[in-house]
């Protein structure tokens, strides 16, 4: 199903509380928040539509779905841009009373494409939604533009009827989100419920049939909706936990990172502190500050904002401080698409610094997901005392589904290196190593009988003191990349995600492309590896992909992940891209995988 309108229609509420129905009925789902670029587009333009999908069933669901059945349109801009994305015989519910010559101008209509022809494959629904929601809140007195921001709740109450949900959770939200605005509060819940009575009454069972889901076969235990933003915060939170330290989160504002300083904000009683600096450069000094001071020093921004970022990271790898940069990836370059979805930051994570400064790199394949390697990255950046990316996408940082919450008994603790038991000077005691991991102990100021010289001039490689010596150099240079070989060490083998061991063709993915390559796999039987950690790689990924005849590597850049594959590997991937902002569908990567098994015939 995918709700359509202006940005400042209410769809993302609407579509987030349909979620939170969606849970509690006991379906799989997911979501795709899909919002415009700018703050507040011309009301009535097709630049300006906001939408929310979702992929609700029995599941397994691990998409927002390829082509949505039902669609709420707003006005003429969002049916614009939506029509070309539904199936041929969808629900088209449109709300009349936006259908007016105007707004049809505004989204390049030279008719009205509910008389015209352009929905004849389609099961139309017009209704008019701004008037009937008007005419429900009218006794509460408010101006016409405050009623009509409760027609979001009216076309909810319609889609409830469809769903045969109860109205009950939603009140209940509504109540407490509104509890200090009495007037408003009371108008939405009416308007909720007479969206549901007009679907009940009003003769739409003539055109709509309820829909009967079936509930989602799910391990037992706690489940929640959840998106990545929540899942990575609350990830953070708990790596402090099982590492016995606070959390300081430093950022700065940039879209579509900044949901992970709003979660992480309400975390204050877990230990999680954050400070929000007046630049990207500013925001990661001061983590590695937090960490120098023996807090777990954690900063986030998307690609232009980690591009500020990379000296300092230059001086945290040079200072052997631990440290989890988030990276929440969006179309580029420069501006480019601030609230779409791209996969291109991986050469700038892998590649991306002055001379040879190697960073491990890790990222997350769903929502949920975004909980574990939170704490993955904190673990690697303690226990080899270095910076660790961790990449996210703008899909992953707003999309929702289901979420066991898990027992943190589950969970090791997250260990230190100690420190060595001799009569060594402070200096050499604060760096020497982990034979396997290669990581420092973590001296932090005030430890008694440790006071060390640390920053980002070249250290000597026993005793940390400033060296200018080239065979020190030529030692610190391979032991920072041994440092980062090490990690393979300890992530543990690559497994097949699904199909057989051996074959034809085998689908590698990382990041948020997990969803659609997994359902195209299992439509077309072919293999499926899934990675979570890109630097380096698992030592077996060789061996892994060894036993196939094509390797197809689909992901939302021009190829990066194919380069890092030639690189590591030796091997030539079939690379698949799509850069348009939006995530692949399932049918594009059927095609694409039948289509390189005609090639191998």
């Amino acid at each position: 199903m995918r709700l359509a309108g202006d940005s400042g229609d209410g769809i993302q509420l609407m579509g987030s509380q349909f979620a939170v129905s969606t849970a509690l009925s006991g379906s799989d789902f997911a979501t795709f928040p899909d919002y415009p670029a700018e703050i507040r587009a011309p009301v009535g333009t097709t630049f300006g539509v906001s939408a929310y999908q979702i992929n609700l069933g029995g599941g397994p669901i691990t998409t927002a779905g390829d082509e949505p059945q039902v669609l709420v349109a707003f006005n003429p801009a969002a049916l614009k841009v939506s029509l070309p994305l539904i199936a041929k015989g969808a629900l088209v519910i449109v709300n009349n009373d936006g259908f007016t010559p105007r707004n049809l101008a505004k989204a390049g209509y030279d008719s009205d494409p509910r008389e015209d022809g352009t929905l004849n494959d389609y099961q139309v629904v017009a209704a008019d939604i701004s008037h009937l929601n008007l005419e429900a809140v009218k006794e509460f007195g408010l101006s016409k533009s405050e009623g009509g921001r409760c027609k979001n709740f009216y076309a909810l109450g319609m889609l409830l009827w469809m769903f045969d949900r109860e109205l009950g959770p939603i009140e209940a939200w509504i109540n407490r989100r509104l509890a200090s605005k009495p007037t408003m509060r009371d108008a939405n819940i009416k308007a909720l419920h007479a969206g549901h009575a007009f679907g009940e009454t009003a003769e739409l069972s003539a055109n709509i049939s309820q829909f009967d889901l079936p509930k989602a076969k799910m391990a037992p235990g706690v489940y929640r909706s959840i998106t990545g933003a929540e899942a990575l915060a609350l990830g953070l939170a708990a790596a402090g936990e099982l590492a016995d330290r606070e959390v300081m989160f430093c950022s700065y504002p940039i879209t579509p990172a900044s949901p992970l300083l709003h979660r992480l904000v309400g975390l204050q009683e877990l230990g999680v502190g954050t400070f929000q600096a007046e630049d990207e450069i500013a925001a990661i000094c001061a983590a590695i500050g937090a960490s120098y001071g023996g807090m777990i020093g954690v900063t986030s921004s998307s690609g232009p904002g980690i591009a500020l970022k990379t000296e300092a990271m230059g001086l945290a790898v040079s200072a052997e401080l631990p440290l989890v940069i988030v990276n929440w990836q969006r179309g580029g370059p420069s501006t480019g698409l601030p609230t779409k979805t791209e996969q291109s930051d991986l050469y700038q994570a892998v590649y991306g610094r002055n001379a040879d400064t190697p960073i491990p790199v890790l990222a997350a394949s769903n929502s949920g997901e975004c909980f574990d390697m939170a704490i993955e990255a904190t673990r690697i950046a303690l226990r080899h005392m270095t910076p660790v990316i961790l990449l996210a996408d703008g899909y992953l940082s707003n999309a929702a589904e289901p979420w066991r919450v898990p027992s943190m008994s589950d969970y090791d603790a997250i260990e230190t290196n100690a420190l060595p038991d001799s009569d060594d000077s402070p200096q050499r005691r604060a760096f020497s190593r982990d034979e396997t991991s290669l990581g420092r102990p973590w001296v932090t100021p005030g430890m008694p009988g440790l006071v060390h010289r640390i920053g980002g001039l070249e250290s000597d490689s026993e005793t940390g003191h400033i060296s200018y010596d080239p065979a020190n150099h030529q030692r610190m240079t391979e032991l920072r990349a041994n440092k980062v070989d090490a990690v393979a060490s300890y992530i543990g083998e690559q497994e097949i995600e699904a199909g057989p061991e051996c074959g034809d063709v085998v689908v590698v993915g990382w990041g948020s492309t997990y969803g659609p390559i997994y359902q195209a796999a299992r439509k077309t039987g072919a293999s499926f590896v899934h990675l979570r950690h890109l630097n380096p790689f698992p030592s077996n990924l060789g061996e892994v992909l060894a036993k196939f005849d094509k390797i197809l590597v689909p992901e939302m850049n021009n190829g990066q992940l194919v380069t890092l594959l030639k690189d590591k590997l030796c091997i030539e991937p079939e690379s698949f891209t799509k850069v348009t902002g939006h995530p692949f569908l399932i049918g594009e990567l059927v095609d694409k995988i039948e289509s390189l098994r005609g090639k191998a015939v």
